[in-house]
């Protein structure tokens, strides 16, 4: 097993513009899936016009996207769908309905969601080097980030998981970079994010001790202007395979232990 870089030994991956992108138009997709999620619901008894509905859950839907950027609290997608469903006279509706009706909603997102073309030879270049990886992402439903991740064939290389809607803190929140390092049993300093959001993957990284890998290809450059200083990634890179190269750089250049 060759010697990672320096003393890095696990890699952290955001998902969503970083492993794989998406096609075609998100507003789109949303409200393809909120009108699939609607009429599934229908079918198993629910009493609900989708057509009238749909705009109501899908402007309770951007509350909810901004509310979680702004507090990087994590509610899950399933208890959006609880409330709303508890306004329109269901308070209790079985957790076999929310599964189905959510799967039928995210359909659409996943289905434009492609992998990263460069991906898997780089996550198994990564993997034959001897480095850990990991997977932090921000989303509001885990089922739906596993089966991405199968779509793209990623899981084999992806030590642990970590998705916010478990942890219950989005990036870029130190909870979650914390919890992520607890699971591989690392400090900080051995490990680094890869993303595309200088704020969220980047900043939050670098905020508890690791470095963070800007992946611009697909990048948002969005910083707030509430942070106290300009984000500096430890590195950018506008594709993936550069990483195994960027990593071999630091390995020969970084001091002894």
């Amino acid at each position: 097993m060759v010697k990672t870089a320096g003393d890095i030994k696990v890699i952290f991956f955001d998902l969503g513009h970083t492993l794989i992108f998406f096609e075609g138009d998100l507003n789109e997709a949303l409200a393809e899936g909120t009108r699939a999620m609607l009429e599934t619901l229908h079918a198993r008894g629910y009493a609900l016009d989708a057509a009238a509905l749909a705009p109501l859950f899908l402007h309770r839907l951007q509350e909810y996207y901004f509310r979680r950027d702004q507090s990087l609290i994590e509610t899950p997608t399933t208890t959006l769908l609880r409330e709303f469903l508890r306004t329109y006279g269901y308070p209790e509706p079985a957790p076999a309905d929310l599964t189905e009706a959510l799967t039928a909603f995210y359909a659409p997102t996943e289905a434009r969601w492609q992998p990263e073309a460069e991906a898997q030879p780089t996550l198994e270049a990564l993997h034959q080097h001897g480095y850990r990886m990991g997977l932090i992402s921000n989303a509001g439903d885990a089922a739906d980030v596993h089966r991405l991740v199968d779509k793209a064939r990623l899981r084999p290389y992806l030590e642990h998981i970590i998705i916010s809607a478990e942890v219950g803190w989005r990036k870029p929140h130190p909870a979650i970079f914390t919890h992520a390092l607890h699971g591989f049993g690392v400090r900080a300093s051995q490990a680094v994010m890869v993303g595309d959001l200088l704020w969220a993957d980047v900043w939050g990284a670098q905020r508890v001790g690791m470095r963070g890998i800007w992946l611009t290809r697909h990048a948002g450059s969005t910083v707030p202007t509430t942070l106290p200083e300009p984000v500096q990634p430890d590195a950018a890179l506008e594709r993936l395979s550069e990483l195994p190269i960027l990593l071999e750089h630091w390995q020969k250049n970084s001091p002894p232990s």
